[in-house]
């Protein structure tokens, strides 16, 4: 997956989501209070520095889980694309391509893929 050109983008949380991430950003705030890191995630490495956590601590954490990050993200796109069949919506909240959110879409829904007749 290609990464975003580094501008402003808005996501769209649920309540449960906007509820969770304001409790993480009070820990974060009361964990490390002087850390200038811009980043979401933060370990004590990472909060002396302007650095994001690294893809291997990222999947130790979730190791005993069975499942990597990467895969979770994918799992929450499709459970989404099941339920909404909107690309524009995928695109929205997750940030991926019009191609990309396609894809999901057309494997949740197999019968919206337009066919050629013959």
């Amino acid at each position: 997956m290609a990464r975003r050109e580094p501008a402003r983008h808005t996501v769209y949380l649920d309540e449960l989501t906007r509820t969770l991430l304001i409790a993480w950003l009070r820990e974060r705030r009361r964990r490390w209070p002087r850390s200038a890191n811009r980043h979401l995630l933060l370990s004590q490495q990472t909060a002396v520095m302007d650095a994001p956590v690294s893809s291997m601590v990222m999947n130790q954490v979730f190791r005993p889980l069975g499942i990597s990050p990467s895969k979770l993200r994918q799992d929450r796109i499709l459970d989404e694309a099941r339920h909404t069949a909107d690309p524009v919506h995928l695109m929205r909240v997750f940030g991926i391509s019009a191609a990309t959110a396609m894809k999901y879409v057309y494997a949740a829904h197999p019968e919206r893929r337009s066919t050629v007749p013959r």
